[in-house]
């Protein structure tokens, strides 16, 4: 199962969140977002567990807890959305070929 986690302090890094959520089972992977210009951490993750009884728990546990001065906000993450192909343009269906020159 996949954890959101946000309101993260800026000097909370990677192995911290993997220190806090392996309590509760075991932690397959955590991830603290980075902005791509600055390097410095966005406020939020995403740790991934691989029972989900044991996600729940920690989900349950670590939700409006404290963490380094900030409450933290623990939740399952909602799915990735694949974006597919071309841009759409209001609510008809995108013209294939209507970018093409001729």
């Amino acid at each position: 199962m996949n954890i959101y986690i946000s309101n993260l302090s800026t000097a909370v890094r990677d192995e911290k969140l993997k220190q806090l959520f392996s309590a509760y089972g075991e932690v397959k992977s955590a991830e603290i977002v980075d902005d791509a210009f600055t390097g410095e951490s966005r406020g939020f993750g995403y740790v991934e567990m691989e029972d989900s009884i044991a996600a729940q728990k920690a989900i349950e546990a670590l939700n409006k807890t404290e963490l380094d001065t900030r409450t933290i906000s623990v939740e399952e993450a909602k799915p990735k959305v694949v974006q597919q192909g071309s841009y759409k343009v209001g609510n008809g269906p995108v013209e294939a070929y209507r970018f093409r020159k001729n």
